[in-house]
């Protein structure tokens, strides 16, 4: 198992946008920097790779031609070459960074409202979590609580690192943060 240098913080951050319908975000297995892409960006990139909706890229791509040349803007160029890089890559160097699953997501809320001394507000986080809108009733609860809402963010952030440690690891990386000041293993 190679080591990578990566930002937890940077990684749950995406993990954590589900909804994906603004952004989505790649890793660089040899950098361990987070790339982020508008699904502008995105989708460009999309109607060039196949302008048919059909799922198969070209044999020659390097060769592609376009009918007409967009006009696009300097910056939004550039992404695309880096996006086409990355859709293209085959030699694994990038991965697209999941989606946080619901279900974890939900143990954690729980887990969370267990640990809660105050009777009053650990019932209510219990009960938020019953029924439709869940995790906004999850955080609507601890909206006037900035304690307990820090608390959470703290118990939140462990549980997201013990979840990135285990994606990591399937793609066959150690995990060492670039926060610390020296490179610590993170295995748990």
């Amino acid at each position: 198992m190679r080591q990578l240098k990566i930002n937890f913080d940077e990684i749950q951050k995406a993990m954590e946008d589900v909804s994906r319908d603004s952004f989505d975000y790649y890793l660089d297995l040899e950098t361990g920097e987070v790339m982020t892409f508008s699904e502008e960006i995105l989708n460009e990139v999309q109607s060039r790779l196949y302008p048919d909706d059909s799922d198969e890229i070209e044999d020659n791509i390097e060769y592609m031609e376009f009918d007409d040349e967009p006009d696009l803007p300097e910056w939004m160029e550039d992404e695309i070459e880096l996006v086409l890089e990355i859709l293209l890559d085959e030699n694994g160097q990038y991965v697209r960074i999941p989606e946080r699953k619901r279900s974890l997501a939900f143990t954690s809320m729980a887990a969370f409202a267990e640990t809660v001394e105050d009777p009053a507000l650990r019932e209510k986080l219990l009960l938020s979590l019953d029924g439709k809108g869940a995790f906004r009733k999850f955080k609507d609860a601890l909206l006037h609580r900035p304690g307990a809402r820090k608390k959470w963010h703290g118990y939140n952030a462990k549980a997201m690192r013990k979840e990135i440690i285990e994606w990591l690891t399937l793609l066959g990386v150690e995990p060492v943060s670039r926060l610390s000041g020296h490179d610590d293993r993170l295995i748990d």
